[in-house]
C-alpha cells in the first residue's frame, strides 16, 4: 500500500536581543526526550508566513518580536503516524530573522518544554537539527 503524501507549510523565527558579546536567542525545548529548536509552527489557511512566524514566536516562546527579514525556505519530507496510519509529509519551513521586542520566556505554551534566551555563541551547538544549525549560520 502506498503511503499518502501531505504537504505542510510553516513559518517560524530566529528572535535575537542585545547585540554583540551580549547578544541572545530565544530557543525552545520540546518532545521526550527535549531536544532544542527553533519556534516554528504551521500556517494558517490565509495566513501570510511573516504573521505565523510572528504568532508562532509568541506562542512558542512568551515574546513578541518583529521581522527584520526572510532568512531561508527549508525544505524536507518527514514520516509521521496519523489517525493509525503512516503519512509522508513534505514540509517547507519560513525561517525569519526577528528582532526583540517585549515578552518573557516564561509566558510559553505549554506545547513547549521550555523557553530560553541562548547566549549566541551557543546557538548552533544547542540547535538539534541540521538545517536549523544551517539557518542559524545564515542569520547570525
Amino acid at each position: 500500500m502506498k503511503i499518502p503524501t501531505e504537504t505542510q507549510i510553516s513559518s517560524g523565527g530566529i528572535v535575537v536581543r542585545g547585540s554583540g558579546t551580549e547578544a541572545q536567542v530565544a530557543l525552545i525545548s520540546v518532545g521526550s526526550p527535549p531536544r532544542w529548536q527553533l519556534p516554528k509552527g504551521l500556517i494558517d489557511k490565509g495566513e501570510a508566513p511573516e504573521a505565523a512566524a510572528i504568532r508562532e514566536v509568541r506562542e512558542e516562546t512568551g515574546v513578541d518580536a518583529e521581522i527584520v527579514r526572510l532568512l531561508d525556505k527549508v525544505e524536507y519530507w518527514y514520516q509521521a503516524t496519523r489517525d493509525g496510519q503512516r503519512v509522508r509529509y513534505h514540509k517547507f519551513v519560513y525561517f525569519f530573522l526577528m528582532k526583540y521586542v517585549a515578552g518573557d520566556v516564561a509566558d510559553h505554551d505549554d506545547e513547549v518544554n521550555e523557553a530560553a534566551w541562548v547566549p549566541l555563541a551557543e546557538v548552533e551547538a544547542r540547535l538539534a537539527f541540521k538545517s536549523e544549525k544551517a539557518v542559524a549560520r545564515k542569520g547570525l
